[in-house]
């Protein structure tokens, strides 16, 4: 006997269950049945014995085409992958003593984002003699946090790394 085929269900000979419940091609239970007659009731109607449940005791086989089978599967995946969304991080960089239109053009393209699934990664770079004043950055992380709050959750809170402090938004 030939090794069973790889992807996909089993079907005909390559079914090892002995005995199998039978649905045939309109649907109707048939009951467990002998898997050779059930595969040479199969071959009568010209179509294949396809095992659709295996894990079932007894496992439950159908009367259908196996390509046509197949083809729907693949078909049905192709179509889950296609209408999955990854989530993506995008990164707003401001400065400590941002202007207010900046700021608010930078939370435009933050709410944008969020709006579309991604998560935003908020980076304040400090320069110079901005760095001994944090407490400024801070702040303006507390803001950020206050005006996306009912469209974002904080996923990391404001951390330093180095000259910058980090956030992370995600959509709630």
């Amino acid at each position: 006997m030939a090794p069973p085929v790889k992807s996909g269900p089993r079907f005909n000979e390559f079914i090892q269950s002995p005995k199998v419940r039978v649905i045939d091609g309109e649907g109707e239970n048939l009951g467990v049945l002998n898997t050779r007659d059930a595969i040479a009731q199969a071959f009568e109607v010209g179509l294949d014995l396809v095992e659709v449940s295996p894990n079932a005791d007894p496992p439950v086989c159908k009367f259908l085409d196996v390509g046509k089978f197949r083809y729907e599967a693949q078909k049905k995946a192709n179509l889950a992958r296609k209408t999955q969304k990854t989530q993506e991080i995008k990164e707003i960089k401001m400065r400590p003593n941002i202007d207010d239109h900046d700021y608010e053009t930078k939370m435009k393209a933050m709410h944008r984002f969020i709006e579309e699934g991604d998560k935003v990664k908020v980076t304040l770079r400090f320069r110079g003699r901005e760095l001994s004043h944090q407490q400024l950055g801070m702040n303006l992380l507390r803001r950020v946090q206050e005006d996306i709050a009912e469209i974002a959750k904080v996923e990391a809170y404001p951390r330093m790394e180095g000259r910058q402090m980090l956030m992370v938004v995600s959509p709630k």
